[in-house]
């Protein structure tokens, strides 16, 4: 599970900021650092992410069921608290092919269901500052305050 904090803006932020205008979802997909997978372990980058990242779960195996995936979607939805629904992708990872989300993006799409904003790939381009500004200017082009 990945922080949902970057920077000086926050998902909770953006989410405070429009939830009245701009319907926002959390979507979890497949785990990105499972225990029997990639797993950051115990090493020295397990450490950093004890010490810096301390919301990131660094226990989680890759869930084999969609039982099992909604558990650690909550466990994260919880640990993280950032206030938005949390939905699941399926066991086939349709979501996840589909806007190649792994092992974290964020996205605006357009009230003609088009892409609007694709951000580039978490954690180190999981920018909220970035997608703050495109809701800004999305809504300016539609005329929506």
């Amino acid at each position: 599970m990945t922080p949902f904090v970057r920077g000086t803006v926050s998902l909770h932020d953006l989410y405070e900021k429009y939830n009245d205008r701009v319907q926002f979802l959390s979507i979890y997909i497949r785990e990105a650092h499972p225990v029997d997978g990639w797993w950051l372990g115990k090493g020295l980058f397990g450490k950093m992410l004890d010490r810096f990242a301390s919301k990131a779960a660094t226990d989680v195996y890759d869930p084999q069921t969609m039982a099992e995936r909604r558990q650690v979607a909550r466990q994260c939805s919880t640990t993280l608290s950032y206030g938005i629904r949390t939905y699941v992708d399926e066991m086939n990872d349709a979501v996840n092919q589909a806007y190649a989300a792994w092992p974290t993006r964020l996205y605006l799409v357009g009230l003609d269901a088009r892409i609007v904003y694709g951000g580039g790939l978490g954690p180190y381009d999981f920018k909220p500052a970035k997608l703050d500004a495109a809701i800004k200017s999305y809504l300016n082009q539609i005329g929506a305050r």
